[in-house]
């Protein structure tokens, strides 16, 4: 088989094509950083490297996580500084929508993202990780020993507001629980009257059970490590139990738009992914 040469001008004309396609490269944004867009995929970790402020609002369950990876994107961007606003995925959707300066928004549950897409506009939305909740009770304590327990009489209960995601979580799982097919009629009824106070946050439902000012409280999965010298955690039966999708999306109002979606690459990423599997989340849900 004969090989075909080029003729000179073929030659002179890929060369140009490749002399082109570096100067598109080169070309920046205004924000100071290229126009390139990193695929937002949980196998392939950005490559374009970002500099300046990226303001994340996160869900306070995500501060430990978060904040490793956020030491971990600006080692491999040195020119860039994370900077992170953690509370109840509720309260940032308030903010977010109030006009508060943020890029990316990592919400516990899908609901208040849809609340802030809804008013203020996302895009590239990705669940990035899964959770579980769990009862929390004192490892020193023992009025709970079960999650049937939740209902006994005199039990201090502590939960989070019904805005705030764990919060409603709870009370889907007590629902749930109630029956002919649960725990018991009132079930529900019962473990709510045995609510002492409603809490802004995870974290601040956790601190009540450390402190030993509760006998129980719902938290998630991943609020257990952290504290695990003062609480242990009693599971909640699968059937009645729900697993908390958490999705982060870049925001429109953002005026990063490439270090936004860069960040969330980053999280989505096998890097990523590792650090908040080291916390305790799940797995990246696999896209169907």
């Amino acid at each position: 088989m004969k090989q075909r040469n080029l003729k000179p001008a073929r030659w002179i004309s890929l060369g140009a094509l490749v002399m082109l396609a570096t100067v598109f490269a080169a070309c920046g944004g205004d924000d100071g950083v290229p126009h390139a867009t990193p695929t937002l995929t949980s196998t392939t970790p950005p490559t374009l490297r970002v500099e300046g402020e990226i303001v994340v609002f996160a869900a306070s369950s995500l501060t430990d996580a978060f904040k490793e990876i956020g030491k971990a994107f600006e080692s491999e961007n040195p020119k860039a500084k994370v900077t992170f606003n953690f509370a109840a995925s509720s309260a940032l959707a308030v903010q977010i929508n109030e006009g508060q300066p943020a890029d990316v928004f990592a919400s516990a549950d899908e609901t208040q993202m849809r609340v802030v897409s809804e008013k203020t506009g996302i895009e590239d939305q990705q669940v990035f990780a899964t959770n579980v909740p769990v009862v929390a009770v004192p490892k020193k304590g023992n009025a709970v020993q079960s999650f049937q327990d939740l209902a006994k009489p005199g039990v201090k209960l502590v939960i989070a507001g019904k805005d705030v995601p764990i919060g409603r979580y709870a009370r889907d799982i007590f629902a749930a629980a109630t029956g002919a097919s649960g725990v018991g009629a009132d079930f529900s009824d019962k473990v709510l009257a045995n609510v002492r106070s409603e809490e802004a946050n995870v974290r601040g439902v956790l601190t009540k059970v450390q402190l030993g000012e509760a006998d129980a409280g719902v938290v998630y999965t991943t609020e257990i490590a952290a504290a695990a010298n003062d609480v242990r955690a009693i599971a909640i039966p699968e059937r009645y139990n729900v697993i908390a999708r958490y999705p982060l999306a870049v925001l429109k109002a953002s005026k990063r738009i490439a270090g936004a979606r860069a960040f969330v690459g980053y999280v989505l990423s096998p890097a990523g992914q590792a650090i908040l599997a080291k916390y305790g989340f799940g797995k990246l849900p696999a896209v169907p």
